[in-house]
C-alpha cells in the first residue's frame, strides 16, 4: 500500500516481552520484562527497531540468570546465600517494599523527554530513536505517592497531569493528583521539570488500609474525575506478603457488594464537589473521556462486572488451547454516565436529576447521595484511544481493538459514541493491539487522519505487521511486515516527526 506523505515520526510502544530468565518463569503475562518497539516513518518508508528495557530490574536478573526482582503477579526470592534474615528484616521494616523499574505499560512525554512508565513510583527516560535506557526517576523523591497510574493526561499547556496512591504518609492514605510541569523556568535549565513537580489537590481513601486499585482516570475541561472502585489493595496482606510467599497480586479483592464513588475536584479551586456520586460496584481499567455540558458532567469508561480479566493472563492459562478456553466471565462494557454538577439541591429523594438527553440516570436517594446509573453505548470493545485534539469535549469517534468474550482482541473498531454506528477491520487468525490515532495536519473533522496498530498473527510461520487505516472509512492504505518475532503490547504513543529531539542522530 501507500502511506500519506504526511505521515512522519515514531510510534512508539510498549509491552511485556520476556517471561522467563534462566529457569525461573514469571506467573503473570503483566509481569513480563519490558520490550520497548518503534515503527518509525520516513519518507513513505517505514523502520522497525526494537529493545528491552535495561531497567535495574532487567540487569538484576539477567546478572543472577533468574527472576531477582519482584513483580505485581509473582514474587521473587534473594540468593539464598545472602542473609535472608536481613533481607526479611528489611522487609518487616518497610510496610511498603521496594517496587520494581521494569516499566511495561505505557511511554509518557513530560517535557522535550520521553518515558517508559508502570503503576509503580519509578519511570525510565529513552531515547526515542533509540531506544536506548536512560535515568530512573523515583516520583517518590518529588510527590509522596507509592503507586501511579500509566494514563496521565496532557493539559493544552502540555503539563501532565497523573494521580497516585500515598499509603505510607502517617497512616492517611490518599490518592494524590500531581502536575508535571511541561518546562522549568529559564533561570532553572539545568533542573529537571520533576524538580517542579506540585501536587494539585488530594482525596483521601474512603478505607485507610484497603485503597482503590486504578489504572486511569478522567478530566474535563474544569474537572478531574476519579472512581474510586470497589476493586482494593489490602496493605496489610501487602505487607506481609514477602513472609507468607504470596505475590501482591493476591493482596487485591473485589467486593461486588459494595459502591463505586466518583470523585469531582474542581480544577481550578483544587476542591472536590461536596455532593456524593456513586454507581453499583464494577472493575475498570481505562477511561474514554469526558465533558460538561449544561452544568453536566458526561463521561465514558469500559467497566466489568468482576476482576475476572486479570486472572486470565496468569501464565498457567495462556497455553495452546487458550483461545478455546478462556472466556471472560463479564464482558467489557461502554458506559456513559451523567453526573449533574448543578442540581436542585431541594430536588425529591428518587427524582432523577439528569436534565440532558440521555437514558442515563441520576438519582438523588434519602442520605442525600446521588446513584448514578450509565447509558450502555456497546459491548466488547477494550484498549480505547481517541483523537486527544478532543479530549475533555464531546467527541464522536472511539478507535479500540474489539474482545467480545475472549481476552486477547481479533479486530479493530472505530465507534461512534453519539449515533452508536460501528465500523471493523480484521483478519482471520489476526491479534491486533490498541490503536493510535494519528491526526492529519491539515484534518477540519476529528476523524482525519490514520489509525495504527501492530498485528501479531496467530500462526507463528507467518509475519506479524504495521497495520495503517484511514481513519475516516477504515479502509487499509498499508501494511509493513515485520521479519521478526513481535510481541503482544500494551500501551503507546505516536511521536510527530518535529516533536523527536535529532540531536542524537
Amino acid at each position: 500500500g501507500q502511506l500519506p506523505t504526511w505521515l512522519q515520526g515514531i510510534l512508539l510502544r510498549n509491552g511485556p516481552g520476556m517471561h522467563t530468565v534462566g529457569d525461573s518463569k514469571y506467573n503473570h503475562w503483566f509481569d513480563g520484562l519490558a520490550l520497548l518497539h518503534s515503527f518509525t516513518f520516513k519518507n513513505g518508508e517505514v523502520y522497525y527497531r526494537s529493545k528491552y528495557l535495561r531497567s535495574d530490574t532487567y540487569n538484576c536478573n539477567i546478572e543472577a540468570n533468574r527472576i531477582v526482582v519482584s513483580e505485581f503477579g509473582t514474587m521473587a526470592y534473594p540468593d539464598p546465600c545472602k542473609n535472608i534474615f536481613a533481607k526479611a528484616f528489611s522487609y518487616l521494616s518497610h510496610t511498603i517494599p521496594e517496587f520494581t523499574d521494569n516499566c511495561l505499560i505505557n511511554i509518557m512525554k513530560a517535557g522535550e523527554d520521553f518515558y517508559a512508565t508502570s503503576e509503580t513510583n519509578f519511570i525510565r527516560k529513552i531515547n526515542p530513536q533509540t531506544l536506548e535506557t536512560l535515568e530512573k526517576i523515583d516520583y517518590n523523591k518529588y510527590v509522596a505517592v507509592n503507586v501511579t497510574t500509566s494514563h496521565p493526561h496532557y493539559d493544552s499547556a502540555g503539563n501532565v497531569l497523573n494521580m497516585g496512591t500515598s499509603i505510607v504518609d502517617k497512616g492517611k492514605t490518599k490518592y494524590v493528583l500531581f502536575k508535571i510541569p511541561s518546562s522549568v523556568p529559564e533561570q532553572e535549565k539545568k533542573k529537571s521539570c520533576f524538580k517542579h513537580m506540585e501536587v494539585v489537590c488530594s482525596v483521601p481513601s474512603r478505607s485507610l488500609l484497603h485503597p482503590s486499585y486504578y489504572h486511569s482516570f478522567g478530566i474535563s475541561e474544569n474537572y478531574i474525575i476519579f472512581v474510586e472502585q470497589p476493586f482494593r489493595l489490602d496493605i496489610v496482606k501487602m505487607a506481609t506478603a514477602y513472609i507468607r510467599g504470596v505475590s501482591w497480586a493476591s493482596c487485591l479483592a473485589f467486593n461486588k457488594d459494595d459502591k463505586t464513588w466518583f470523585h469531582l475536584i474542581d480544577r481550578k479551586t483544587k476542591k472536590e464537589v461536596s455532593t456524593k456520586f456513586y454507581t453499583d460496584a464494577m472493575v475498570f481499567f481505562h477511561h474514554i473521556n469526558a465533558h460538561e455540558e449544561d452544568g453536566h458532567i458526561i463521561f465514558e469508561i469500559i467497566s466489568y462486572e468482576d476482576n475476572s480479566l486479570y486472572d486470565m493472563f496468569y501464565l498457567k492459562n495462556l497455553n495452546k488451547d487458550f483461545e478455546k478456553n478462556t472466556k471472560l466471565t463479564a464482558i467489557p462494557t461502554c458506559k456513559r454516565y451523567v453526573v449533574p454538577l448543578q442540581h436542585d439541591k431541594d430536588a425529591e429523594v428518587g427524582s432523577n436529576l439528569v436534565k440532558i438527553p440521555s437514558t442515563a440516570t441520576a438519582v438523588k436517594d434519602k442520605d442525600g447521595n446521588i446513584y448514578c446509573q450509565p447509558e450502555i453505548l456497546c459491548e466488547g470493545i477494550e484498549l480505547p484511544r481517541i483523537n486527544y485534539d478532543y479530549n475533555c469535549k464531546k467527541y464522536k469517534y472511539v478507535y479500540a481493538t474489539e474482545v467480545q468474550w475472549s481476552p486477547v482482541p481479533t479486530k479493530i473498531a472505530k465507534f461512534n459514541v453519539q449515533t452508536k454506528e460501528m465500523l471493523h477491520w480484521g483478519e482471520e487468525h489476526c491479534w491486533p493491539s490498541e490503536p493510535v490515532f494519528v491526526p492529519s495536519p491539515d484534518g477540519k473533522e476529528e476523524d482525519d487522519g490514520v489509525v495504527l496498530t501492530c498485528v501479531v498473527k496467530t500462526d507463528p510461520k507467518e509475519a506479524p505487521f504495521l497495520l495503517v487505516l484511514d481513519a475516516k472509512t477504515f479502509t487499509e492504505l498499508g501494511r509493513a511486515t515485520v521479519d521478526v518475532e513481535m510481541h503482544l503490547d500494551l500501551h503507546g504513543m505516536f511521536i510527530p516527526a518535529q516533536d523527536v529531539k535529532t540531536e542524537t542522530e
